[in-house]
């Protein structure tokens, strides 16, 4: 009996040691984890701080420089007995810039050193709009640094000031002169700066060549810091790691009136912080773990170790599932309550389990049958219009789902439809789609423009929308008598299209925010011309991102090898052909997302397309 005893308590031991080293481990780890966020965190914080105090002494300098200028040249054309474009190209060869406008008081260009832009309306462009607060009653305004609207690859930077006799005068200068301007207060604004410690910024020119750096090396280019930065990967704000003068430091880059500002702060001082928090703390937690392990073992070991045991080996059953196990442990008064209890317990979860499994399949049917209730379920729709043909489908990962489709006529020429895809499953997502489906078939039915369709229902579904949900969706507007396709898109996946000659291309745009994802977002209208026999193929992300038991996805490009086929020519054979491609590929996986698809031809006779 003793020797029994003994293997117990050793037991007991033994688990309690191991559940004692577990927790102190995942503490650790913890914070050991957060520890390490909260120095990223303040890492990034310190360098976005910096940053943003060079950005702003070099812009203001930058302002400061030019809008000194533009007074100059603007107290030149106040004394002016004529204003001539011979007379702009002197000022501009005195004060060395590279265009003067100047703009009567109804906002046109009536003299400039640029013939092609007299009688230019500044209000038309968006750019030449911001100076219009010089007409509104401010006197002087200064524009950023930046590529110009009529030629991307040139930059400049322009301010105006208002003249005496109304009107005001633009004036705009290059990068030589820009640079040439600010780059002596540029050389000397990072050279007494420091990040933390041991950090510091450095500044670079269009080129890369370092105009100003703390350890000497101006003139040469950034690489020989160890920094190395490719713009079209690298995005600005975002932390990357890089060998800094041989020492592991955090960088993060900005860029501002054609200068690149790098912020760099060594990696050690960083994790400074983090490595004396995760010390100290870890020290107490050994002393308070120890504490517990004895007080347990000694309180415990020898009471209700073994009953403990037993009790929880019949609920670690019950709770994967096996709701036949029985509790019989009644060695004392007190377990055989508690075993009892538990019997009780388990025997009453069964019968409500039982319950709930049936309630909750007859209310899922039902919402299945309501969904679908809901959704365009008969083709063709519309036998008598010879114009187009259209199919659509939709097969939901659960008994309900968030993808939907639709279409309808909004006038005698114009049939809507559309795709959608909620965020979420099951039956919030379900009730989501309802809500969507309505407003989005009430605004066009109202005669809304499509990217007014998409407007208002985005603004409407913003509100209350705690749970935070959105919905992505493509929607389109087809004249029958033409074949174009005005649309527009909220996040969703680009459409196919499929022509007669077989060949597929992706309807591409730019996508704007997806619809209850922020409130007052504008959505841009867009056209695509379809020609007799194209097939226009909408879908959801369920068919792309399918996946098979080795996680692989379906992927574009097996979709446009489908689409590409023969004997896909007509809507209902598309959507069915791209589900039986989907099946095969996919397999015994099973189905993670709803899989939704409308195609659309349009076919018109021989006289609508003379």
């Amino acid at each position: 009996m003793n020797t029994e005893k003994k293997k117990i308590s050793r037991s007991f031991q033994n688990w309690l040691l191991l559940l004692v080293a577990a927790a102190f481990l995942t503490t650790t780890s913890f914070l050991w984890v957060f520890q390490t966020k909260l120095a990223q965190e303040n890492t990034v914080r310190l360098l976005e701080l910096n940053i943003a105090d060079v950005r702003q002494d070099i812009q203001d300098a930058s302002d400061e420089n030019l809008l000194a200028l533009t007074a100059e040249i603007a107290g030149k054309l106040n004394n002016a007995q004529a204003i001539t474009a011979d007379f702009l190209f002197e000022l501009c060869d005195q004060y060395d810039v590279t265009e003067i406008n100047c703009i009567n008081p109804d906002g046109l260009i009536y003299v400039s050193t640029y013939p092609d832009f007299l009688n230019y309306d500044m209000r038309s462009g968006e750019q030449s709009a911001e100076f219009m607060v010089l007409l509104d009653g401010e006197t002087e305004y200064v524009q950023r640094y930046q590529p110009v609207s009529y030629d991307a690859s040139i930059s400049r930077k322009y301010a105006g000031v208002v003249l005496e006799n109304g009107g005001f005068v633009q004036v705009g200068y290059g990068f030589e002169r820009f640079q040439r301007d600010i780059r002596e207060f540029v050389i000397g604004v990072t050279r007494n700066r420091h990040v933390g410690e041991g950090g510091c910024i450095l500044i670079a020119d269009e080129s890369w060549n370092i105009v100003s750096d703390r350890n000497g090396n101006e003139g040469r280019n950034l690489d020989v810091t160890g920094i190395w930065i490719d713009t079209q990967t690298m995005s600005q704000g975002e932390v990357f790691s890089s060998e800094v003068y041989g020492e592991s430091c955090y960088c993060m880059y900005k860029q501002q009136e054609g200068y690149t500002i790098v912020a760099v702060m060594p990696q050690s001082e960083a994790a400074l912080s983090r490595n004396v928090a995760v010390g100290v703390t870890t020290a107490m937690q050994i002393v308070i773990f120890s504490a517990l392990f004895i007080m347990i073992f000694v309180l415990v070991k020898k009471l209700v170790v073994d009953n403990i045991l037993k009790i929880n080996g019949s609920l670690a059953a019950i709770t994967e599932g096996h709701l036949d196990t029985v509790v019989d442990v009644r060695s004392h008064a007190e377990f055989a309550a508690l075993s009892d209890d538990i019997n009780s317990t388990v025997d009453t979860l069964k019968r409500y389990i039982s319950d709930a499994e049936a309630r909750i399949d007859a209310e899922l049917a039902f919402a299945k049958a309501i969904q679908h209730s809901a959704i365009p379920t008969v083709f063709p729709p519309y036998p008598n219009r010879k114009e187009f043909e259209i199919w659509a489908c939709m097969y939901t990962a659960k008994e309900v789902g968030g993808d939907f489709y639709d279409f309808y006529f909004v006038d005698e020429d114009t049939l809507a439809f559309l795709i959608a895809d909620v965020s979420g499953k099951g039956i919030p997502a379900a009730m989501f789609m309802m809500q969507a489906k309505t407003l989005l078939k009430s605004y066009a039915e109202s005669g809304m423009a499509v990217a007014e369709v998409l407007t208002q229902a985005n603004n409407k579904l913003c509100e209350g929308n705690e749970a935070g949900m959105f919905v992505t969706v493509w929607m389109g507007y087809l004249n029958t008598r033409t074949g174009e396709v005005t649309y527009a898109n909220a996040g969703h996946n680009p459409p196919i299209i499929r022509h007669a000659d077989g060949s597929v291309e992706i309807v591409k745009s730019r996508p704007g925010l997806v619809l209850a994802g922020m409130e007052g977002i504008r959505y841009r209208p867009n056209t695509v011309q379809l020609k007799p026999g194209d097939l226009l193929y909408l879908y959801t992300d369920g068919v792309t991102e399918a996946t098979d038991v080795a996680n692989n996805l379906y992927g574009e490009a097996r979709l446009q090898t489908v689409l590409q086929q023969k004997n896909v020519g007509d809507v209902e054979t598309v959507c069915r052909k791209v589900k039986e491609n989907v099946d095969n590929f996919v397999g015994d996986a099973p189905q993670f997302d709803d899989i939704t698809m409308l195609a659309l031809k349009y076919t018109p006779s021989e006289e609508e397309t003379v």
